[in-house]
């Protein structure tokens, strides 16, 4: 068998899971019903927002943790003014995104005068995203711990 044969069946395979029944036949002679199974854009688009909304509400809430650690630590705390602008940069960019992403769930993905729009509020949410996480890596980096709960114990 050729190389290209086994990558045909095993295309086939990953996209109907009836390997040898279609692989002679191009997409528009498949009868309908067997081969490729439609995929609902929409559907999937809401389930992926969904999730980046889930993590994104995971994120905020670490985040919002993170601020009263650091403000009950008080000024006297050597990162103090630095982590709370990084923690405001990535609270008010994460309520953006969010807001981005609802803007996409409401979209329909099977209209193509939509699609250009659809791009490039995915690309900006992707972008926003990007630049959450390297806030976060230095929300790390400067270390938020939580005080102390009362005078140690000798």
């Amino acid at each position: 068998m050729s190389p290209s044969t086994m990558a045909t069946r095993s295309e086939n395979m990953e996209m109907n899971g009836r390997p040898g029944e279609t692989e002679h036949l191009r997409d528009d002679e498949i009868p309908h019903g067997q081969g490729r199974r439609n995929l609902n854009m929409n559907h999937y688009a809401n389930k992926k927002s969904a999730a980046e909304s889930m993590l994104d509400i995971a994120l905020l809430m670490a985040n919002a943790s993170q601020l009263k650690a650091v403000v009950e630590q008080g000024p006297s705390f050597s990162f103090y003014v630095p982590l709370i602008v990084l923690i405001s940069i990535s609270l008010v960019l994460q309520v953006v995104v969010g807001v981005l992403l609802i803007f996409i769930v409401k979209y329909d993905l099977n209209n193509p005068a939509k699609h250009a729009k659809l791009d490039n509020l995915n690309n900006a949410a992707t972008g926003l995203v990007f630049i959450i996480v390297v806030v976060n890596v230095f929300i790390t980096a400067f270390g938020v711990q939580k005080p102390a709960e009362g005078p140690a114990k000798v």
